[in-house]
């Protein structure tokens, strides 16, 4: 997570990040929460369902309607002006926070860490299968694996870890070069490049990376 923050939020204290909503400008939405929930894709979506659920009469049930209807949309249509309010005074909510741990395992951290278990990588590759996931998707993940296989097997099917994983990053890159608001491809050359280089496939600290130019650190 402080590692995803980074690159998310400029910051190691993702735990801080639950109040967090804007709108990045990357077709999105607004994107909030500790792995950047967006209101056009459907995760914030799911993220107020869950919270609803829990909490029934929240002040962010009843921008639900709106948010179903704004799937694949930029746009903030019934959602302006109070909804990044409700949104940050709903992270004081203990409820809300674990709404939004329960997603991001369910969507998230979760599925990529099967898949990278699946084709026999370590906790490198587990930090890369789930920092891909929150920039791409389930579907983006599924296309990385895929075009990183046919450029070389997988440790699971024999191959070299450190291969497969250039492979899946060189990937990731051309992926990103092709994605609005995501052609900065720091996060991938500047940590991810950085740990496979120094072969730390288990990522044992100390760790070192810089993400958009700043530098951080992970002493133990």
């Amino acid at each position: 997570m402080r590692l995803v923050s980074s690159a998310e939020n400029s910051t190691l204290d993702w735990s801080a990040q639950y109040s967090y909503i804007e709108d990045i400008h990357d077709g999105r939405g607004y994107t909030g929460g500790i792995v950047g929930f967006c209101s056009g894709t459907g995760d914030m979506r799911a993220v107020i369902q869950r919270y609803t659920d829990a909490v029934p009469g929240n002040k962010l049930a009843a921008y639900l309607p709106a948010l179903k209807r704004l799937n694949g949309s930029a746009a903030h249509t019934g959602l302006d002006p109070n909804f990044t309010a409700a949104w940050k005074a709903a992270a004081a909510d203990p409820a809300f926070r674990a709404a939004q741990d329960a997603e991001r395992d369910r969507m998230y951290f979760n599925p990529a860490l099967s898949q990278a278990k699946q084709d026999g990588l370590r906790v490198l590759g587990q930090f890369i299968y789930y920092d891909a996931i929150v920039m791409h998707g389930a579907n983006g993940l599924a296309k990385l694996r895929r075009a990183a296989a046919a450029a070389a097997a997988p440790p699971a099917r024999g191959g070299d870890e450190a291969a497969y994983l250039g492979a899946f990053l060189d990937a990731r890159v051309a992926l990103m070069e092709n994605e609005e608001a995501h052609e900065d491809e720091s996060r991938v050359n500047d940590a991810q490049r950085v740990f496979l280089a120094a072969r730390n496939f288990d990522l044992d600290p100390p760790l070192r990376w810089r993400v958009y130019g700043d530098l951080y650190e992970i002493a133990v």
